[in-house]
């Protein structure tokens, strides 16, 4: 390979390091923060925790409702009527209490004059035995304890975020971290070249080469502090705070696991409300089948009447009991009730799939788990190889024995097993935490 297939070759893989860096607005000032802090900051202000816990309030705001299946209904009306229809004018006199004998003439009962009547009336309903309302309320309170267990494993969604997002800010600083060691290697080295090229013992295309070597160090440096920006901001929104604040981990994050956590727990939350709208579905059909039942309900109105506006010169009352049954609709209960079966096994079907879908991302998570593990060992000993050969390769080139293009492949190779590592380090604890979501039971 000629002088000039390996400078591209050098140039080509520092681009490589580009892959760990993103472009934001550059941010001078830190803030300190703890996973903890994070953590707690993002349960009381997600905005998808807050959207969870508004419909987890609608749901029990639902079953509230329910609670007419108890208690009474009490109405009032004012109603105001003139007619002259003779059948009604004789039942309004009677209501108001006004019937003389005159009132009975042929004449005046076929042919009355026009008569107002002004009705107060206070009207009762008390449910007695509604076996298909019960039910619905048993159905209303398995949705409320449903979107209790939504709001739980929206809150544990939210905090593997969380954590991912802390290791992505981690990764961001060990970047800057290599590349800042990078840049000092090189600059060292274009010291000494342009010392040796002042002298003559060196061409300047090998100080030319040093100095883009710099230039890009330099670049890449930069897009990685912005990578922390960028970062600092995607915490900022999980715990509902204004972006531009650039935060620095507080301390130094990694997940422990137990090795027995390799299957699935039927008490996941989300499981469980999975299966809660199984139940709520059961108990909407159990009340679909009691509305075949009769129902008992109690009544009662009292009534004023008068034909003055504002008078109550006449009063009466009237109560009872009422006994209804539905006895065919029209095959509607029956089609309904057959559709919420199909529901119901349904969401039997799709409880089981998330079960077996969730085991078989729990066992991959293990294998990629075991694959950054052993990442990790190997590139730990790429690096010592890798900066020994740096070591050796500078020496020589003290000494004149190599070029310049060698030490600067050398140095990139270093900086690509360091990321290489780090990457390795983020991936098993961000793979930990994915195995920790996975296998969280309900406390």
């Amino acid at each position: 390979m000629n002088r000039r297939k390996k400078i591209i070759s050098v140039i080509t893989a520092v681009v490589f390091i580009n892959g760990f860096a993103l472009t934001t607005t550059a941010q001078d000032s830190t803030k300190l923060l703890s996973l903890d802090e994070a953590i707690a900051a993002t349960v009381n202000n997600n905005k998808a925790i807050q959207l969870a816990k508004l419909d987890e309030s609608i749901a029990a705001a639902n079953y509230k409702q329910t609670e007419a299946i108890y208690l009474p209904q009490v109405g009032f009306s004012y109603t105001a009527i003139s007619t002259n229809n003779p059948l009604n004018t004789f039942g309004f006199k009677l209501q108001q209490k006004s019937i003389t004998q005159n009132d009975f003439n042929p004449d005046l009962l076929n042919h009355p004059s026009g008569t107002t009547d002004f009705t107060t009336q206070f009207q009762v309903q008390q449910p007695l035995v509604n076996m298909d309302m019960l039910y619905k309320r048993k159905a209303a309170a398995k949705q409320t304890e449903l979107y209790q267990y939504k709001t739980q494993r929206t809150k544990e969604y939210v905090t593997f975020e969380v954590q991912k997002a802390f290791l992505q800010l981690q990764l961001a600083y060990d970047a800057v971290t290599v590349l800042e060691d990078a840049l000092l290697t090189t600059r060292a080295l274009y010291t000494f070249t342009d010392n040796r090229f002042k002298q003559g013992l060196l061409q300047k295309s090998d100080l030319l080469n040093t100095q883009v070597q710099i230039t890009i160090a330099e670049s890449n440096l930069s897009k990685a502090k912005n990578n922390i920006g960028n970062a600092s901001d995607y915490i900022s929104l999980l715990m509902g705070q204004s972006d531009g604040v650039i935060y620095k981990p507080a301390n130094t994050f990694s997940i422990s696991i137990k090795d027995s956590a390799n299957k699935i727990n039927i008490v996941r939350a989300d499981f469980i409300a999975m299966q809660k709208a199984i139940e709520a579905t059961d108990l909407m059909i159990k009340s679909n089948q009691m509305s075949y039942w009769p129902k008992l309900n109690a009544f009662g109105t009292y009534q004023l009447n008068d034909n003055r506006m504002l008078g109550f010169g006449a009063n009466a009352y009237m109560a009872g009991i009422q006994l209804s049954w539905n006895i065919f609709k029209g095959n509607s209960t029956k089609n309904t009730i057959a559709t919420q079966t199909l529901e119901r096994n349904k969401l039997s079907e799709e409880l089981s799939r998330q079960k077996d879908q969730s085991q078989l991302e729990l066992n991959k998570a293990w294998r990629d788990l075991a694959d950054a593990q052993f990442a990790m060992k190997q590139q730990q000993q790429a690096i010592e190889q890798a900066n020994e050969a740096l070591i050796i390769l500078q020496n020589r080139y003290q000494q004149g024995l190599v070029n310049t293009t060698d030490v600067l492949t050398a140095n990139t190779q270093l900086v690509q097993q360091k990321f290489a590592f780090t990457q390795a380090v983020f991936t098993t604890n961000i793979t930990k935490a994915y195995i920790q979501f996975l296998t969280t039971t309900n406390q």
